[in-house]
């Protein structure tokens, strides 16, 4: 909304700014923080008030690991409205409107309102069940038809949309894919980073730690494939306008660092599913517009190898009747094995910057 400001710079040049990416990535983070922190005490409170807290498995379904969370009982969740009202407000003011933030903030919105009603029915059944899986794919396939729709029906973005591009190549791997395909490949890429930040938030801090890092690589490749000049550089795909999807992950890295400062051990909100299936979703969608949704497999390392755990483990028991892991998902094994909360969350942080570092370095392997 703010872009509008810069046809006025004939008048007063400074204003000439709001044209730049850069800054408005930069105004965005730092306005995201600044909501974030504005607003983070008022829906935290209102949240203890109307005592929507996390609802714990007992030591029937996880053994020791109930003794391990005992001091998580009251904990409110859905703190992941902090992270989208901040990101919303930030893209709103700061982010240029086209169809690429539209879809993306449509996605997250969705995605929001999905998570916010498995935790509502957690807290008003005071179960960990929820939404059942079925209808969260549900809601994720109905997420991605409608967003693949809009990316498809509009001539500007048609074209670049159908494509397939995989690591390594200089060119498309398919110039034009087919309609049903790019469907199923978009909701994978979607609903999969969706469900894997979901199991990864597991820990205090560990989920949205992890998130900071995939979403400044993003926001570095979102930049680059708007950019013609260091696009052709790289030998990557150009996709014009997604530049300013930078703005949404620069707003995306400051409110995941407001929630951090409320989350870090010992958490005084638990994002729930309201923000874990959302910032999975944000990403995904993302990395499917500017062509790096292969990448997402190594930038969020971490999410991969906790959502590969859960089907290990569930594989290994129904096909042999044991398991693997202590416990799925991964965070969960290391916690058995005597790590504290804290040191599983600090290593797993550096694997998912190493990670992180790996992915941006895809970029110049062609």
């Amino acid at each position: 909304m703010l872009t509008y400001l810069a046809d006025l710079s004939e008048y007063f040049g400074p204003l000439r700014l709001f044209r730049f990416l850069t800054f408005r990535a930069s105004m965005g983070a730092a306005t995201a923080v600044v909501v974030g922190f504005i607003a983070a005490p008022w829906i935290f409170a209102r949240l203890r008030q109307l005592k929507l807290s996390q609802t714990l498995r007992n030591k029937d379904e996880v053994g020791k690991l109930a003794d391990l969370h005992a001091g998580k009982k009251d904990t409110p969740t859905m703190g992941g409205l902090v992270i989208f009202v901040s990101v919303f407000t930030a893209t709103l003011l700061w982010a240029e409107p086209n169809m690429y933030v539209i879809v993306t903030m449509l996605v997250y919105a969705g995605l929001t309102g999905l998570g916010f009603l498995d935790d509502y029915l957690k807290v008003s059944k005071k179960n960990s069940k929820g939404l059942s899986s079925r209808w969260k794919l549900a809601g994720q396939g109905v997420l991605a038809l409608v967003a693949l729709g809009l990316l498809l029906a509009d001539p500007d973005t048609h074209l670049k949309m159908s494509q397939l591009w995989v690591p390594f190549l200089k060119s498309a791997l398919i110039a034009e894919m087919p309609i049903w395909f790019a469907f199923i490949f978009f909701f994978f890429v979607m609903a999969g980073s969706s469900n894997a930040i979901n199991l990864t938030d597991g820990v205090d801090g560990l989920a949205i730690g992890c998130t900071v890092t995939a979403t400044l690589v993003y926001g570095l490749m979102a930049y680059a494939a708007g950019n013609v000049i260091i696009s052709d550089y790289l030998l990557i795909s150009y996709v014009p306008g997604s530049g300013e999807l930078a703005v949404i992950c620069s707003a995306l890295v400051g409110a995941s660092l407001v929630f951090l400062w409320f989350n870090s051990h010992p958490a005084s909100v638990f994002m729930g599913d309201t923000g874990s299936l959302a910032l999975g979703g944000i990403l995904g969608t993302i990395a499917f517009i500017i062509h790096q949704p292969f990448t997402l497999l190594i930038v969020g390392g971490i999410f991969v190898a906790e959502a590969a755990s859960v089907i290990l483990q569930i594989g290994s028991f129904k096909l042999r009747g044991k398991r693997i892991f202590r416990m799925a998902p991964l965070h969960h094994h290391f916690e058995l094995l005597g790590w504290h909360e804290n040191k599983v969350v600090i290593r797993f942080w550096i694997i998912s910057l190493m990670c992180a570092f790996a992915g941006l370095a895809t970029l110049k392997l062609r």
